[in-house]
């Protein structure tokens, strides 16, 4: 019996590859088997340069911080997370042959962990996939292929061009090179031409002597599906000069026929009113997801700058009374003004092993819908929130606006919680006061500047190289003005509201755009909606598209303008 179990502890412990489509570059094209395999991946396998940043984001690992010019590096805390092993090039830089990429793959197999090869495109579309499985096979190690979304009908379609319609349903895929038969694509299907940037020109000519019109139309683009694409539309005729004219180079799709002209109303990626913009996003490290994403699906390209470190209070014995006190029913309300006020009393919750029945008997406020959510999250539900359409607002005026006086008949205890930033201000606990109730005003946590970015983005913020910058507080423009230098001048700089504007002027920085509500999403809508205008503006101009950070200081605007 023990024998019968030694073998089976054999076979089941040894290394078993899969082999992954990236897909063509965006991300989020990943399928949801390829994600899960990466999060059980003990060894992945990359391909292309962006593949381990595409691991780490994937699985939501740090970026590892890269030391400036003559400073030592620091010691980083081992990181959870797969081994990444680079199939791309050897340790002498020269890219690695499909024999010498399959050797990699068999020599990580037989450690008998799980293996993820990670390929670009499809593993088994004009990739090296079939020849390296053969290698595992032949080895005696099990696999799967997991297949991806390829370049070859990805980046047409996000370029707005489709394969294939009604009128044109034939389609040839051609790998360009020295021994291609071009005069059997002669007739008026629809090709896709791979690694052709260079050939183009000899490619063209080749088309048109095998009998297929110069005005046939034909499109380029490079770097398909990700935030840095462009597209080329052109003729046979002229394709060559103008790829010159764009400095058009690898990687990039080519394609060929009559569906080329449906990218001039199908064309979506290009034209998002924040397409290729960098945004930066100066706020605290764990509250910049949702808005970096919504910044994302605008086409903008976010860029993550801490400026403000959420800390706990100096001195936690005002805190630790508060809650003890919560838990014995001194009070009658707590009054949450931020989601970190919500995290900063969880925490302390968790560490005395309490849990959200504490809050029996509690009435719950909130100053707004984001911190009403972060209740939510914990099982609790705010029983006064002020309405983002209210004249106050989502913000302390508004929650005073709607808070009842104390009533000694109605309300068996007088005193309110309220856990805050050591920052912020004392028009609630005044206006509490003034409508008969005590306040515990407790410092639950402390607000404060983190350090520097590199250099390099200093750099970008103080010399343009930014399109944008959204400010979701006062401290953040404070903070970021401080660690980093003030945004360039070319630069759009976005509030969430007129508190936080007032403060950027106080700056010396001149406001673009201003958020109808204080919320990220309003905020981020209300840069698209600049963006878009923007956009429209310069078309009807007959002016070419352009970024922000592409413009001259002296060309923007010269008035405000809020969504």
């Amino acid at each position: 019996m023990s024998m019968t179990r030694s073998k089976i502890s054999e076979v089941t412990t040894r290394g078993w590859v899969s082999f992954v489509g990236s897909g063509p570059g965006d991300p989020d094209l990943l399928t949801v088997r390829s994600v899960d395999l990466l999060r059980q991946a003990d060894v992945v396998i990359t391909e292309a340069p962006e593949h381990a940043a595409l691991v780490r984001t994937v699985l939501g690992l740090p970026t590892p911080v890269e030391p400036e010019e003559g400073e030592e590096p620091v010691a980083e805390a081992p990181v959870e997370g797969p081994q990444i092993v680079d199939g791309g090039f050897g340790e002498d830089g020269q890219p690695l042959t499909n024999a010498a990429r399959a050797k990699v793959v068999v020599r990580q197999a037989k450690r008998g962990l799980r293996v993820v090869r990670l390929m670009t495109g499809d593993p088994f579309l004009y990739a090296s996939g079939p020849e390296e499985a053969q290698a595992c096979a032949k080895a005696g190690f099990g696999f799967e292929i997991v297949p991806g979304v390829s370049s070859v009908s990805a980046v047409p379609a996000y370029a707005g061009i489709p394969l294939t319609t009604k009128d044109h349903r034939e389609v040839a895929v051609v790998t360009c090179g020295d021994k291609v038969d071009w005069t059997q694509y002669a007739d008026d299907r629809t090709l896709v031409l791979l690694s052709g940037v260079g050939l183009v020109g000899e490619i063209a000519k080749a088309l048109m002597a095998a009998g297929r019109s110069p005005q046939t139309p034909v499109a380029m683009t490079r770097v398909g599906t990700t935030t840095a694409q462009s597209t080329v539309t052109s003729t046979l005729e002229h394709i060559a000069a103008d790829a010159r004219a764009a400095r058009m180079a690898p990687p990039a799709v080519i394609v060929v026929g009559h569906v080329v002209d449906l990218r001039e109303t199908l064309s979506w990626f290009e034209t998002k009113p924040l397409f290729g913009w960098r945004v930066l996003v100066p706020r605290t490290k764990d509250q910049a997801g949702s808005l970096s994403a919504r910044l994302r699906g605008y086409g903008g390209v976010p860029e993550e700058v801490p400026t403000i470190s959420v800390e706990p209070p100096r001195n936690p014995l005002q805190m630790d009374k508060a809650v003890r006190g919560l838990v014995e029913g001194r009070y009658e309300w707590i009054a949450f003004t931020s989601v970190n006020a919500v995290k900063a009393v969880r925490e302390k919750f968790e560490e005395y092993g309490l849990d959200a029945r504490a809050f029996s008997g509690l009435k719950i406020a909130a100053v707004g819908d984001k911190t009403a959510q972060a209740i939510a999250a914990w099982g609790l539900r705010a029983d006064l929130v002020p309405s983002a359409d209210d004249p106050a607002g989502q913000s302390a005026a508004g929650l005073l606006a709607i808070w009842p006086e104390y009533d000694e008949v109605l309300d068996p205890i007088n005193r309110v919680f309220l856990p805050r930033a050591d920052i912020a201000t004392e028009n609630l606990v005044a206006g509490l006061i003034d409508l008969g109730w005590e306040c515990d005003d407790v410092t639950a946590y402390r607000t404060v500047r983190a350090t520097p970015p590199p250099a390099p983005t200093r750099d970008a913020i103080k010399t343009g190289k930014f399109d944008a910058v959204v400010f979701t507080s006062s401290s953040t423009v404070r903070n970021l003005v401080g660690i980093a230098g003030k945004p360039h001048p070319s630069t759009i700089i976005a509030v969430i509201g007129p508190a936080t504007a007032k403060t950027a002027e106080e700056h010396g920085l001149r406001v673009d755009v201003m958020s109808p509500k204080p919320d990220v999403d309003e905020l981020v809508d209300a840069l698209a909606d600049f963006g878009a205008a923007r956009r429209l503006a310069m078309l009807d101009a007959g002016q070419p598209v352009t970024k922000p950070s592409e413009r001259k200081p002296a060309a923007r605007r010269k008035t405000t303008s809020a969504r």
